[in-house]
């Protein structure tokens, strides 16, 4: 009898540290809950997304205002087409920055919306003209480097 009673508590401490290590893994893979019921969807177009995938967030002023739904490369471009689902709530001007930014040093890519002036709202299916693809840290190393052996030595 108490064998049987240490094995329940055993199983259910394993069956919680597995719910526990499944809700942390939706939370790192960014694939929480986010439902919202209406959306309008807009694009735009990057010349490199860096490590930006779909589902990612789509922040403004620090808030979560839509999410990555797809992302592809045009061919008659070649930049890569980003397509984003923005919450009917938040409506942005015609002339909004989108910009690829890093949580961290290290961390998750999102995009931040910049509102600009403009008095027309975005409607779905427009573009976001404004955009400024991701910073690469290796790119950022090697310019530094390469003007570091540019100077002159005394």
């Amino acid at each position: 009898m108490e064998r049987t009673t240490v094995d329940l508590w055993v199983g259910i401490f394993v069956v919680a540290g597995i719910a526990a290590l499944v809700m942390l893994a939706m939370k790192v893979g960014n694939l929480g809950t986010y439902n919202v019921s209406e959306t309008y969807q807009v694009h735009a177009y990057f010349l490199n997304i860096g490590g930006l995938k779909p589902k990612a967030s789509i922040k403004s002023a620090g808030v979560l205002v839509g999410r990555v739904t797809d992302i592809t490369l045009d061919t008659e471009r070649y930049e890569a087409k980003v397509v984003m689902d923005l919450d009917k709530r938040y409506q942005f001007p015609k002339d909004t920055f989108a910009n690829i930014m890093t949580s961290g040093l290290l961390g998750e890519q999102y995009i931040g919306l910049l509102p600009g002036g403009d008095e027309e709202m975005l409607k779905s299916g427009e573009e976001l003209k404004k955009t400024q693809s991701a910073v690469v840290l290796e790119e950022l190393i090697g310019k530094f480097l390469y003007n570091k052996a540019d100077e002159p030595t005394k």
